[in-house]
């Protein structure tokens, strides 16, 4: 019996290790071309909204395929998904690594975003599957490892590489994670649920819905965010009178669940805000390189990334609401200290980051944790991988709203006095409103559900 549950610890162990080395290549490559488009404009002699099609496509591609790798995993078993999805990885890669002409690179990062998917999708389902709930803090804990550190590597190694060698050898970074695939094919089990007919029109339609309106928010185009009510309008008709829809309406009528994604989604947008408004403010304000900015973000990263694992724990020993209320706390002290210190000494900057991301990583813990507790278990494929795809258009919500503030330049008006360099302004402002915006979701939830988590709804409901 011992022997057992020792193997079967190591086995978890071992999963999670190769799942977080996974997820370290898979944020890079979602990374490092950001670094890189400056050169490969010049090079193809492309204009900044050509050349952005690189990132643009690949996030695209990549928020409609967690829905539905994580679909998928309700009818195939979850080690032929990862197979499909690294070898397809693969694919993109060898394509990007001899393309000569830039339709062959967009081609390359479409198939790239068309297998890195599975990752994300498996990452929110291994913890739910494979760990009880007495561990599944820890087992997203231990995954936040693999995305603060993806993060943090992103931007260096493909300074270094861009620098030493080529951008094109930026495609040779995902091929390491062909290394992995003998493991998950040992580690992983073979159940599949239950097989049902596939619904490629509510699939087609929630695609459509989803590629439009990423591309209304990313190209501020009014024309594809009316095509994305009407593929949204189709969906939803869809899912209500189809036999076996791709989505069940049931997933959307489990009210905590879907409070619980409401509030994810705001927080998600709100912590995406750093790693975005970070190197810009370190470039205008500072004049800093993207090479001095990486060290900079460093340290934070991993912080996050150490201290991960302790975060699960906290969620696992303390429940969900406190680990949610720490990671409340760090993003507000986090976000009001650097609305004092961005004119000040960068080293200021580096400090009080590690506050709002390590709070950032922390709520993403609880979050997830929180919503895979609400979602009985025929719909949790579905439902984290609608949680993950959130998470992607919370992204690109930020980015969008962020983008245009930025783009507005200076301004003469600053939320906090004490702040006396003008170019500062804009971003000192944008930190003092993201503290506020944390501090009226913290009080949301607690008005809410009290210290109960979102959990309890759910067996409440079930009475």
């Amino acid at each position: 019996m011992t022997t057992n549950h020792s193997a079967s610890q190591s086995k978890e162990t071992l999963l999670l290790r190769v799942l977080v080395f996974t997820l370290i290549i898979s944020v890079m490559n979602g990374m490092m071309f950001n670094v890189v488009l400056p050169v490969i404009s010049k090079q193809f002699q492309l204009t900044a909204s050509q050349s952005s099609w690189i990132v643009t496509g690949y996030l695209i591609v990549y928020a409609i395929g967690t829905v539905t790798y994580g679909k998928l995993t309700d009818r195939y078993s979850m080690k032929h998904l990862i197979t499909f999805g690294l070898l397809l990885l693969a694919a993109g890669s060898v394509i990007g690594i001899v393309a000569t002409q830039y339709w062959m690179i967009i081609v390359a990062r479409i198939v790239q975003a068309a297998g890195a998917a599975v990752i994300p999708a498996l990452a929110m389902i291994i913890p739910v599957r494979y760990f009880s709930p007495k561990k599944r803090g820890q087992a997203l804990g231990t995954s936040a490892i693999g995305i603060a550190l993806g993060s943090a590597l992103g931007p260096i190694v493909a300074g270094l590489i861009s620098s030493v060698l080529s951008w094109q050898f930026l495609f040779v970074i995902p091929l390491l994670s062909l290394a992995t695939l003998p493991f998950y094919r040992k580690y992983l089990d073979d159940d599949r649920g239950v097989s049902e007919k596939m619904d490629y029109i509510g699939g087609l339609t929630l695609a459509g819905t989803v590629a439009a309106l990423l591309l209304s928010l990313t190209q501020s185009n009014l024309w594809f965010l009316m095509t994305g009510s009407v593929f949204l309008i189709l969906f939803i008709l869809r899912i209500r009178y189809a036999e076996a829809p791709f989505v069940k309406p049931a997933v959307f009528h489990n009210k905590p669940y879907a409070i619980g994604m409401g509030i994810a989604f705001v927080l998600v947008a709100i912590g995406f805000g750093i790693p975005f408004i970070t190197p810009q403010l370190l470039a205008q304000v500072h004049g800093f390189s993207p090479a001095l900015t990486g060290m900079i973000m460093l340290p934070s990263a991993l912080v996050a990334a150490l201290l991960g694992r302790k975060g699960g724990k906290l969620a696992d020993e303390k429940g969900n609401p406190f680990l949610l209320y720490t990671a409340s706390v760090l993003l507000i002290i986090g976000f009001i200290c650097l609305s004092f210190v961005i004119s000040a000494s960068p080293i200021w900057i580096a400090v009080f980051l590690i506050l709002a991301v390590l709070g950032q990583s922390y709520m993403q813990i609880a979050m997830s944790n929180t919503i895979a507790q609400t979602l009985p278990k025929e719909h949790i494929g579905i439902g984290m991988g609608l949680l993950s795809m959130f998470n992607f258009i919370a992204a690109s919500v930020s980015t969008a709203a962020l983008g245009k503030v930025l783009d507005r330049g200076a301004t003469s008006v600053h939320l906090n006095p004490w702040i006396e360099v003008k170019s500062a302004f804009v971003y000192s402002n944008i930190f003092v409103v993201l503290a506020l915006c944390v501090a009226a979701m913290l009080l949301f939830y607690v008005l809410q559900y009290g210290r109960k988590p979102l959990v309890d709804l759910q067996v409440r409901q079930n009475r």
